[in-house]
C-alpha cells in the first residue's frame, strides 16, 4: 500500500444553526459553495462532535482531542497554550493566563471585552508591565493577535487553581481572582495585584489617551482567564508516525501544535482575523508538503463572525474559504487525503460556542463517495458519525498507514 499525505482543514467555529436572516439555512447552507460541494461528492461525509454530544467544546480542548489528546486527561487551561504560541518562554511551575485588553470604566465595569478590537499600540501598553515582580514573584506578559495576550507567573508556591478575573460579560464590574483550591491563596493575591497595577498604569496612559481622543475604546485594563500550568504533551510523531506542520494565524493552535511537537509554519498574511490570506495558507501547504506526512490548517474567521452574531459576515466568510479550498483541492498532489471539518460550532444566534457537532468530509482518491454538499444537514446522509477522538484513527487509515488490529 501506498503512504499517502493527509492536509487537514479546521474551519474554526463554522457550525452554525438556522438563521431567521438567512431564510431560516445555517450560513454554511447559505452560501455558495461550490468548491466544497464539489469535495464533499467525493467523500465520506457525516457529523462529529468535538468531544461527545452537547458538550461545549473550546478551541483548545477540540483541537487536543482532534489531535490525539484526550483534553480531559491533558488539559490544564487555555493560558500555556497562549504563551507557547507567543513563542514566550515557559519553565517548570510557571503559571499561564490568557488575556484580554479591555475597557472598563471609573467603577472598574467592564464596558468592553475587547477594547474595540484594539489592532495596534498593544506592544507599547505592556512596555512598563513587562518583567515586573510584585512580592517574589516575576510578570511576564506579551501581546497576541489584536485584543489578545498572554500572562506568565514566574515563582515560588504558585498553583494554577484560580478564578478567573475576566467576568466573560459586560456591564459587570470585574471579578476578583478566587482561590479555587488550598495552596492558591498566593496565586489569587498576586493576580489580583497585578490587574490593578495595570489599570493603574494603563487608564492614563498616552496610546489611550489618543484613542479616547479618537473616540476609540481605550485599553484599560487587562483580564486574565483560563490559568493553567504547561502540560506535557507525547510527540505527535512518535503518537502517529506522522511528520506534522501547522499553518495557522491564532496563538492558542500555534502553542497546542508547538507543545505537541507539530512544527509550525510562518506565513506572512496569516493574521487569525477577518483579513486573514487564505490564498497564503493554502500556498504554504502545497509549499511544505513534500517535507512533511500532516498539515493541520487552522481559519479563524468564520468563528470571528459567529461571536459578533453577523450571519451575513460568516456567509460572506464561507465563500472566501470555499474560494481558498477549492484552489488547494486543485493544486494538491492527487494521492493526498484532504480532510475538511470544523472544532466546534459557534451559531450567530448564540454568539458563542454551542455542544452542536459540525459537519466534516474526508477526500481520498478512492473514499466512497457520500455527499451532495457540505453543510450542517446534506451531510447526515453520510455514514460518519463521529468523535473528535477518532479522527487520527481515521485519517491513519485513509493515508494507508493505520496499524492492523489483529491478524
Amino acid at each position: 500500500m501506498e503512504r499517502r499525505k493527509a492536509v487537514l482543514i479546521i474551519l474554526d467555529g463554522v457550525g452554525d444553526r438556522a438563521n431567521r436572516n438567512l431564510d431560516n439555512m445555517t450560513p454554511l447552507q447559505y452560501a455558495n459553495t461550490p468548491n466544497l460541494d464539489r469535495i464533499a461528492r467525493e467523500s465520506v461525509v457525516g457529523l462529529m462532535d468535538p468531544i461527545s454530544p452537547g458538550i461545549r467544546a473550546g478551541s483548545d480542548t477540540s483541537h487536543l482531542n482532534i489531535l490525539g489528546y484526550d483534553p480531559y486527561e491533558y488539559y490544564t487551561g487555555r493560558g500555556p497554550f497562549e504563551a507557547a504560541g507567543l513563542d514566550m518562554d515557559l519553565m517548570p511551575g510557571d503559571i499561564a493566563f490568557r488575556c484580554n485588553f479591555a475597557t472598563v470604566n471609573d467603577d472598574l465595569v467592564v464596558v468592553d471585552r475587547r477594547a474595540g478590537r484594539i489592532k495596534e499600540g498593544t506592544e507599547e501598553l505592556l512596555k512598563d508591565l513587562n518583567g515586573i515582580w510584585i512580592e517574589d514573584v516575576q510578570i511576564f506578559i506579551k501581546p497576541g493577535v489584536e485584543h489578545r495576550a498572554a500572562l506568565v507567573l514566574r515563582g515560588p508556591g504558585l498553583s494554577p487553581a484560580v478564578s478567573d478575573v475576566d467576568p466573560h460579560d459586560t456591564g459587570v464590574k470585574i471579578h476578583e481572582a478566587k482561590p479555587l483550591e488550598k495552596g492558591a491563596e498566593k496565586t489569587a493575591r498576586i493576580l489580583n495585584k497585578f490587574v490593578l497595577l495595570a489599570y493603574d498604569k494603563l487608564k492614563n496612559h498616552p496610546i489611550n489617551k489618543s484613542r479616547e481622543e479618537r473616540g476609540l475604546k481605550p485599553a484599560n485594563i487587562i483580564l486574565p482567564r483560563g490559568a493553567g500550568m504547561v502540560p506535557h504533551l507525547r510527540n505527535f510523531e512518535e503518537m502517529h508516525g506522522l511528520k506534522a506542520a501547522c499553518v495557522v494565524g491564532t496563538p492558542l493552535i500555534r502553542g497546542i501544535c508547538k507543545i505537541a511537537g507539530i512544527e509550525p509554519i510562518e506565513v506572512e498574511g496569516a493574521t487569525g482575523g477577518y483579513d486573514t490570506d487564505m490564498i497564503a495558507k493554502m500556498n504554504a501547504v502545497l509549499e511544505n508538503l513534500e517535507r512533511y506526512d500532516f498539515i493541520l490548517v487552522n481559519i479563524k474567521a468564520p468563528d470571528l463572525a459567529g461571536h459578533d452574531m453577523d450571519p451575513r459576515r460568516k456567509v460572506e466568510v464561507i465563500e472566501r474559504v470555499d474560494h481558498a479550498v477549492g484552489y488547494l483541492m486543485d493544486n494538491l498532489p492527487e494521492e493526498t487525503v484532504l480532510v475538511v471539518t470544523a472544532d466546534h460550532s459557534t451559531p450567530c444566534t448564540v454568539g458563542d460556542h454551542s455542544g452542536d457537532p459540525v459537519p466534516i468530509m474526508i477526500h481520498a482518491p478512492d473514499s466512497r463517495r457520500e455527499g451532495s454538499e457540505f453543510n450542517e444537514i446534506s451531510v447526515t446522509t453520510g455514514s460518519l458519525r463521529i468523535r473528535a477522538s477518532d479522527m487520527m484513527n481515521l485519517i491513519l487509515n485513509h493515508t494507508n498507514r493505520a496499524e492492523k488490529f489483529g491478524a
